[in-house]
């Protein structure tokens, strides 16, 4: 059994005279939560859709669960959940119908169970909206729908672009739960964004993408180096920065942040002093500057 849930080597897909992905490698392990970042146009949605079989490479190999891509793609797509790209449905039907259709289309078209699986999947993704045909759904219900009808085989692999259009901040925050649980039940997780937080929130793997190619891959807090201060969270801001001096750069209502400063000494001065201390962390470099930092070509 392979270690890898998706491995590419030399993947390119141009387009006539656009090249949207170029001769990238990419390796994602099982069991991972690993985000895929960069701007609109650098060649995310087209890589998903490579690993899906719905996009054929022009060059380089794609594999997924450890199982080469499009050939075996029968036999891959029924472990794998995708959303992409605003999920697709029959708006004169419900939800529910909509569900139960995909379902007797999937492996087998098993009947038995159908009625447990769809309403696993829609109670999972948040969606109870009774009888009402999709096309009275909001953008944010259809993108529910499409996370239900992901979820619906409890795959192995989870595939989300964009997963929180048109989700309010709630529906994001609780999409966000849910994919921390499904990883933690197994499923491996790869998502697709352009947004710094999503990404910095939910996954510890990332792989930036600039024009089609991979500037950075790995560990996201290597990603993220140390910037030399301490936050320290505290009940007393006031006495901590009578003990902590001019080492102290900023100060809040609950917190203060300690330059050149190692986390233990900082704790241990506080706690010597009778200080409450609430939290305390070294500070690292946010993922907004250093994807910034990363100019076109760096890392290539």
């Amino acid at each position: 059994m392979t270690d890898l849930a998706v491995e590419v080597r030399g993947l390119t897909k141009r387009y006539g005279s656009v090249t949207a992905v170029d001769g990238i490698d990419l390796a994602i392990p099982v069991g991972s939560r690993f985000g895929l970042l960069g701007p609109n146009g650098s060649g995310k949605t087209t890589l998903v859709r490579m690993l899906l079989g719905l996009v054929y490479a022009t060059s380089g190999t794609v594999s997924v669960l450890g199982e080469p891509m499009p050939k075996r793609a029968a036999a891959v797509l029924p472990r794998v959940g995708a959303l992409v790209e605003g999920p697709a449905a029959y708006p004169h039907l419900s939800g529910r119908k909509n569900l139960r259709l995909l379902d007797a289309a999937g492996p087998g078209g098993r009947r038995a169970g159908r009625t447990e699986r769809v309403d696993a999947a829609l109670a999972t993704a948040g969606l109870d909206v009774g009888r009402r045909k999709v096309k009275a759904y909001s953008l944010g219900m259809r993108q529910r729908l499409g996370l239900a009808a992901a979820l619906l085989h409890a795959p192995d692999l989870l595939l989300l672009d964009e997963p929180t259009n048109g989700l309010d901040p709630s529906g994001i925050r609780e999409l966000r739960e849910l994919l921390v649980r499904l990883n933690e039940a197994g499923t491996t997780v790869v998502l697709s964004s352009h947004l710094l937080s999503e990404v910095e929130a939910l996954c510890t793997e990332v792989a930036l993408l600039d024009h089609g190619r991979i500037v950075y891959a790995g560990d996201l807090a290597e990603l993220r180096p140390l910037t030399g201060r301490v936050l320290v969270g505290t009940t007393e801001p006031a006495a901590a920065q009578a003990v902590l001096g001019t080492a102290v750069v900023e100060v809040t209502a609950s917190s203060l942040v300690v330059a050149d400063a190692d986390v233990a000494d900082v704790n241990a001065r506080l706690v010597h002093a009778g200080v409450p201390v609430t939290s305390l962390a070294a500070e690292r470099q946010t993922l907004e500057d250093v994807v910034t930092g990363l100019a076109p070509g760096d890392g290539r």
